[in-house]
């Protein structure tokens, strides 16, 4: 018979099981012995992974280890083209500086680079050009992006704002030569043209600047709503509830409490849509023009970095020529810009923040 503390434990248990007194000894000498095992740091094979669960194992770390690998490499090959982007655009900057000076490139007010005996690398034009673009843009897109982001967290129905939702987000799928013929043979001739000679008794070129502008605000309308939108609706109902608790109407918690509650991610939405208006390139280049010139007057016909980007990729500059050049220091000049605006978005992100419990 088994004796101590765990002959007194496997007694019972074993006199139930066994009728044969052997075999109770021998259940009590094999558990004796693994409990030794245990006390003495040693696992059994099936608690230790050896045999088939180690290979089991193996398998399932082999796995993981490939996701992680894979994961890795597409982070690794988004940093390595980015990266490969900025060399091309150092490098062929970098020529085209050896031949026109920083200071014309900086400080002259005129672009005409396609002429060999008075060629001009004056920046400015282009630059114009493309903040006139996007400067109508955003007053157009702004308001009314953020208008229906409002009403749409606010004041709609559920059923109603999966409804019209979709269809906002519509805008963001069509093709943006599409917007851009929509604003050479609709917006210009039918809107612009007759509302600029009745009120202001201008004439206005068949490509211009204002409809650019517009055709470029109706694109980034769905951005600005839908980033909007999700940001007011993620505003805690707790201040909603305590403004309507102090007799606010709806207009005045919206636009007192959820809006400033949200700001960070409005600005936010606001710059993204900027960086987009500011590098679209065909809507542009249909509705805005080819010609640089460095004016105020939204009517008349102006060229964007990207237009002219497109202009010269034709492939009617010769390779390593100037005016292919040319176009490596627009598009770096293009991405300080972008970069600037991507800086400014975190900045006012972490600026303007609210956490909320």
């Amino acid at each position: 018979m088994p004796t101590g503390v765990l002959g007194i434990a496997l007694a019972p248990a074993t006199g139930a099981l066994f009728d044969s007194e052997v075999t109770r000894v021998w259940v009590w000498f094999l558990a004796s012995e693994a409990l030794f095992d245990v006390s003495a740091g040693k696992m059994p094979p099936q608690f230790t992974g050896a045999g088939s669960l180690d290979q089991r194992w193996s398998w399932l770390r082999a796995r993981e280890l490939l996701i992680q690998y894979s994961l890795v490499a597409c982070a690794l090959l988004s940093i390595a083209t980015t990266a490969f982007i900025i060399y091309i655009l150092l490098v062929e900057t970098w020529a085209f500086f050896q031949q026109v000076s920083l200071a014309q490139f900086l400080f002259d007010t005129r672009w005409a680079p396609q002429y060999p005996g008075n060629r001009r690398f004056g920046i400015w034009p282009l630059i114009a050009g493309t903040f006139m673009v996007a400067g109508i843009a955003l007053s157009i897109g702004i308001p009314v992006g953020l208008g229906s982001a409002i009403y749409l967290s606010e004041y709609a129905q559920p059923r109603f704002r999966n409804m019209i939702k979709p269809v906002l987000e519509i805008l963001a799928g069509i093709p943006t030569v599409v917007f851009g013929y929509f604003g050479l043979v609709i917006i210009t001739p039918y809107l612009i043209k007759p509302l600029a000679k009745a009120l202001l008794g201008m004439d206005v070129d068949t490509m211009n600047a204002l409809s650019a502008g517009i055709v470029v605000g109706i694109m980034i309308i769905p951005t600005i709503s839908s980033l909007s939108e999700d940001v007011l609706r993620s505003v805690p109902r707790g201040l909603r509830e305590a403004a309507y608790a102090l007799g606010s109407t709806r207009f005045d918690v919206s636009v007192r409490v959820v809006v400033p509650a949200a700001l960070s991610g409005i600005l936010a939405s606001f710059l993204l849509a900027m960086a987009r208006a500011v590098g679209e390139t065909m809507a542009v280049v249909i509705a805005g023009g080819q010609n640089p010139r460095l004016t105020a007057n939204p009517f008349k016909q102006i060229e964007s970095m990207t237009a002219y980007i497109v202009n010269i990729s034709l492939g009617e500059a010769a390779a390593g020529s100037i005016e292919e050049l040319s176009l490596y220091a627009v598009a770096m000049t293009l991405f300080l810009i972008t970069l600037s605006t991507n800086i400014a978005a975190q900045f006012i992100l972490r600026r303007f923040r609210e956490v909320y419990q």
